[in-house]
C-alpha cells in the first residue's frame, strides 16, 4: 500500500494531452482490456472526447503506470477504464486514482460498472452494487453506485 506520499494524479481532457501520454494510456488500456483479458471490443468508445471526460493518471519514472476514466453522465458521474501495469499491480495506484475521481465527483452521484470479482475492493469506496450482474465482452459485472 502506499504512503502519505503518494504519487500524483494527474488529470486532464483528452485534448490537453501532448500526443506520448495520450498513446500511452490508451496503449495500456489495450494491452490490459483487449489482450490480457481477451476481450476483442472496441476499447477506443468514443467518450474519452465527449466535453465532461476527465482522464486521470500516475507516472512512474516518467511512464504512465496506471489510468482511470471519469465521466459526466447528465448529473452523474461515471468511473471507468481503472487500469495499472501489470509491473506496478500490487502498489495501490489503483486505489489512489479512484479516491480522486471520488474526490472530483463530489456531490454527484457516481456509478460503475465492475468486474464482479472487484465487487469488494470497490466497495472499500463506499460503492454498492445496484443492479443485477451481467456478462460484458465475457466477463461478468456488477453496477455499482456511490
Amino acid at each position: 500500500m502506499l504512503s502519505s506520499s503518494e504519487p500524483r494524479v494527474r488529470a486532464a481532457h483528452v485534448s490537453e494531452l501532448d500526443p506520448a501520454t495520450l498513446y500511452a494510456i490508451l496503449k495500456l488500456r489495450v494491452d490490459v482490456f483487449v489482450v490480457e483479458q481477451q476481450c476483442a471490443y472496441p476499447e477506443l468508445d468514443g467518450r474519452d472526447l465527449e466535453p465532461g471526460s476527465l482522464m486521470l493518471w500516475i507516472e512512474i519514472d516518467g511512464a504512465v503506470a496506471a489510468h482511470a476514466r471519469l465521466l459526466a453522465d447528465g448529473d452523474d458521474r461515471r468511473i471507468g477504464r481503472v487500469v495499472t501495469d501489470p509491473r506496478h499491480r500490487g502498489a495501490g495506484l489503483a486505489a489512489v486514482l479512484v479516491r480522486d475521481a471520488v474526490r472530483r465527483a463530489e456531490g454527484h452521484t457516481i456509478r460503475l460498472d465492475a468486474q464482479a470479482h472487484l465487487e469488494g475492493w470497490y466497495g472499500r469506496f463506499g460503492f454498492t452494487a445496484c443492479g443485477p450482474e451481467f456478462l460484458e465482452d465475457g466477463i461478468s459485472h456488477v453496477p455499482m453506485v456511490r
